[in-house]
């Protein structure tokens, strides 16, 4: 075993976090975001910035976001150029951000922050927003709001006509769906009004598009993955699980941040940065979830959203708890950075529909089950995961037929094995129905002697065996590395390979080759 501790303290020592995530910067990054109004209630001060320049490096960041925009408000030019040049003078590297919140027109629902952005002067409004970030910045992040609901009557009769307009140009529209107009419509805003108009003022500025979680909303709300990830210079992945049981914020499993993050990583590739997640809805323990599967999932940075927020609510407990871990997450992430995972190919087509099967990659990696997320079908892998949302390829049968054939291992929902009845031949010893019912949260319920069954002929490819309760992912590599996390309250006893392995409440283990 090894590789874990070459940054941790030795037991009565203390680590200096700035040091260490100043020397450890170019493997993995922590920082964090000052929003518009974080700059004018903690930035127009010298105390104000000093103070905040502390938090960060007692805290390991070494990177923060000025943001020039959110929910209307734009932040004075002196105070961001002030606070831009204090970070850099205290050594830090400074970028900008943008929160596209209650921009022009907006709007119904979602608190009416929305925009509508076949709206014309809406559409300019997003050009000055923009260009003024870019003046100010070399690099501006787009927090995940960079998308649109509205169907007002000029957004459908635009959706109906298949036409999107963006600076008096017309672009063509592939279908009639909302996902087909917002899609066509974000992405031309982007290139037009946000890409050419920033570097129009600043040649230098590049931009990063932040991806919410909502993978399997993407399209619907205009998020087009693979041609907007192509027109941006970077990309950024939300991974703000929270906890499953809050009552306001819950209802996303803690595996979904790794699985996000690795499937937009392998869209972005080099452009994919990093995770952000927050304190809303966290306990100490979930609030470290989400930073031990962001770095899993081969983030490069952890975006602590945002300084304002952390200073209150649970985000101090909150930031204490990260601050006793970041050693063993930047540990973590210079292992993770040297290997290859392994297990069973999660094919997730970008713009694919789940049916009932909403966000059914998430809940799978929740029963042990090494997924390896993938938007390209997995001719080469040795066993592979195939949900509903596999048929947004429309040559996935014929796929699924050579698969199959050559003898591989697939674990099918039963909602893609009734939606293939009649064009594949799933009566074969290597083809493992999962009963999902229509309801993945289901899946949480499943006992051990259960998961065990079904482990068993998925993990053989991988010359695994893995017994385990329910809410445990466990996570392979190439080399034989491996690494278990426990989402239970309480210890468990897990058996891999034979040898047995405690790992206490939710708390994670891992060994490196």
């Amino acid at each position: 075993m090894g590789g874990v501790f070459g940054l941790l303290p030795a037991a009565g020592q203390t680590v200096d976090l700035w040091e260490l995530a100043k020397k450890e910067g170019e493997v993995h990054r922590f920082s964090t975001l000052l929003t518009a109004q974080d700059v004018q209630r903690h930035l127009s001060s010298d105390e104000g910035l000093q103070k905040a320049i502390q938090w960060c490096k007692q805290t390991a960041v070494t990177k923060v976001y000025i943001e020039s925009f959110r929910d209307g408000y734009t932040a004075e030019k002196e105070a961001l150029i002030k606070a831009r040049e204090t970070f850099r003078q205290a050594g830090f590297l400074v970028s900008g951000c943008v929160t596209p919140t209650r921009v022009g027109k907006t709007t119904a629902g979602w608190g009416n922050l929305i925009s509508c952005y076949t709206d014309v002067p809406t559409q300019e409004r997003v050009r000055e927003i923009f260009t003024y970030a870019a003046e100010l910045f070399d690099e501006v992040m787009i927090d995940d709001f960079w998308f649109t609901v509205c169907t007002c009557a000029e957004c459908d009769a635009a959706r109906r006509a298949r036409v999107v307009t963006v600076g008096g140009r017309k672009f063509p529209v592939a279908g009639d769906t909302w996902a087909d107009y917002r899609s066509e419509l974000m992405l031309q805003l982007s290139r037009m009004h946000v890409l050419e108009a920033g570097r129009k003022v600043n040649p230098r500025v590049t931009f990063i598009i932040k991806y919410p979680q909502w993978y399997d909303d993407f399209h619907v709300r205009g998020y087009d993955v693979v041609r907007e990830t192509a027109a941006f210079d970077r990309i950024w992945v939300g991974t703000e699980t929270r906890d499953y049981e809050n009552k306001q914020w819950g209802g996303t499993v803690q595996y979904e941040a790794y699985f996000i993050m690795r499937w937009l990583g392998g869209i972005g590739g080099a452009k994919c940065g990093g995770g952000w997640y927050d304190w809303l809805g966290t306990t100490e323990k979930t609030y470290l979830e989400q930073a031990r599967m962001t770095v899993l999932g081969g983030a490069r940075e952890s975006l602590l959203f945002c300084y304002g927020g952390l200073q209150g609510s649970t985000g101090p407990k909150n930031v204490e708890a990260l601050r006793g871990q970041i050693p063993r997450l930047l540990s973590t992430a210079a292992e993770v950075a040297k290997r290859k995972p392994i297990g069973l190919a999660a094919y997730k087509p970008p713009s694919s529909d789940p049916g009932k099967e909403q966000r059914v990659y998430d809940f799978v990696g929740m029963l042990g089950l090494p997924l390896v997320p993938c938007h390209e079908f997995p001719t080469n892998a040795a066993a592979a995961f195939f949900p509903v949302h596999c048929l947004k390829d429309a040559d996935f049968a014929g796929k699924l037929k050579n698969f199959l054939a050559a003898g591989k291992v697939a674990l099918i929902t039963d909602g893609l094995k009734a939606r293939l009845e009649g064009q594949v031949d799933l009566a074969r010893e290597n083809v493992h129905v999962l009963e999902v019912k229509g309801d993945p949260k289901r899946l949480l319920e499943l006992s051990r002697q259960e998961l065990d069954k079904m482990r068993l002929p998925l993990l053989r490819p991988f010359k695994a065996r893995f017994s385990a309760p329910n809410k445990v992912s466990l996570h392979l590599y190439e080399d034989g590395s491996w690494v278990v996390c426990n989402f239970n309250e309480d210890f468990v006893g897990v058996e891999l390979n034979g040898v047995r392995h405690p790992v206490g409440e939710r708390g994670w283990l891992q060994l490196w080759k």
